[in-house]
C-alpha cells in the first residue's frame, strides 16, 4: 500500500467514486503485521510508524498494547522502551523500541503482541487502521561450528532414485580450511564424492545457503543406471526456490538443482529437489550406524 499517495475505491450503487489522499495527513504502523528477530547482543528492534505528510513541528503520540491477540507477557517475553513515540519536526517516521527477552523465548516459541496507536480520529487512514501484530522470533548468533560434525541428510533426489530405497544418509560435515563460512559435506548423496556449502547469516530474518554450480554429487550410473552425459551428476542451488538455514535449531533446508552435462554442454536437468540436513550428536550418530545402518 503506497502511504504517500492512496486511491481507495468505494462502490456507490453501480458508480464508481475515487478518493485521492494527496496532501492528507495519516499517521500509522508501516505494517500491519511483521516479524522481529530477538538476538542476544542487540537490545532493541524497531517498530517503525510513519505520516503521510512532514511537519514543521513535533507529533507525539501514544502507544498501547492490546491483550485481545497477543500472547506474549509483557516484562517476560518483551517490553517496551516508551509509551510513547516523537515525529520530530521535519520527518515523517519514528520507531517504537522493544526490547525482548532473549533468554525467555524458545527456538519453537511462536509468540506476538498488538499495539495500537493513540491518537486523534482524524489521523486513522480508512481500511488500514492504527494497530499492528508484532511476531517474535527469536535469532541464535551464527557458528559456523554448529554445523559441522554427523548429519542426518533426508533428500528427495534419494528418495526418487535410491537403488536401495533409503532416503536418509548419514553425512560428516567439516569447516573449509580456507574458506570462510563453508563447510565440507563428505560423501553427501553418494559415498566418494564431497561437496560444499555456504551460510549467509548478515540478515538475521533469513540466514541462507548455497551451493556453487558445477560440483560434482555422484556418478551417473550409481542412480541412472547408464550415463546420459559425462557420468557425472552435478549439483547447485536452485534458483527457483529459497534455502535457509536455523542457527537456533542446527538444521537446514536446501533445494537443489540436479543436472547432466557432456563435457560442458547441457544434457538436461535431472530436477529441482528438496532436501533437509540436521546436525547431530556424536553418540547419537554412533547409535544410528550401529542399529539403522546408515
Amino acid at each position: 500500500m503506497t502511504l504517500a499517495f492512496l486511491a481507495l475505491i468505494l462502490l456507490n450503487g453501480c458508480k464508481e467514486r475515487y478518493v485521492t489522499y494527496s496532501d492528507a495527513e495519516y499517521v500509522m504502523f508501516a505494517d500491519t503485521l511483521a516479524t522481529y528477530p530477538v538476538q542476544k547482543d542487540v537490545e532493541y528492534f524497531s517498530i517503525p510508524v510513519v505520516s503521510t505528510v512532514v511537519k514543521d513541528h513535533d507529533r507525539t503520540f501514544g502507544v498501547e498494547i492490546i491483550d485481545k491477540g497477543s500472547n506474549a507477557i509483557e516484562n517476560l517475553h518483551y517490553r517496551l522502551q516508551s509509551n510513547t513515540i516523537t515525529i520530530k519536526a521535519g520527518e515523517n517516521r519514528a520507531d517504537v523500541q522493544v526490547h525482548g527477552y532473549y533468554d525467555n523465548i524458545e527456538a519453537t516459541d511462536s509468540l506476538g503482541f498488538t499495539l495500537q496507536l493513540i491518537m486523534a480520529d482524524e489521523l486513522e487512514m480508512p481500511l488500514y487502521g492504527k494497530r499492528t501484530k508484532a511476531v517474535l522470533m527469536k535469532s541464535c548468533p551464527f557458528d559456523i561450528n554448529d554445523f559441522t560434525g554427523y548429519s542426518v541428510l533426508t533428500s528427495m533426489f534419494l528418495y526418487q532414485y535410491s537403488v536401495t530405497g533409503r532416503y536418509q544418509r548419514l553425512v560428516y560435515t567439516e569447516k573449509h580450511p580456507t574458506e570462510e563460512n563453508m563447510i565440507i559435506c563428505r560423501n553427501w548423496i553418494n559415498d566418494g564424492y564431497d561437496i560444499t556449502m555456504s551460510f549467509n547469516a548478515d540478515d538475521p530474518m533469513k540466514p541462507f545457503v548455497t551451493m556453487d554450480k558445477g560440483q560434482v554429487a555422484s556418478d551417473e550410473g550409481s542412480f541412472f543406471g547408464i550415463a546420459h552425459g559425462d557420468d557425472k551428476i552435478l549439483v547447485a542451488s536452485s534458483s527457483l526456490y529459497d534455502s535457509v538455514f536455523y542457527p537456533c535449531g542446527r538444521y537446514l533446508y536446501i533445494w537443489t538443482e540436479m543436472y547432466v552435462e557432456d563435457l560442458g554442454t547441457p544434457v538436461g536437468t535431472v530436477g529441482h529437489f528438496y532436501n533437509i540436513m540436521e546436525w547431530i550428536s556424536d553418540e547419537e550418530a554412533d547409535r544410528l550406524m550401529r542399529e539403522e545402518g546408515m
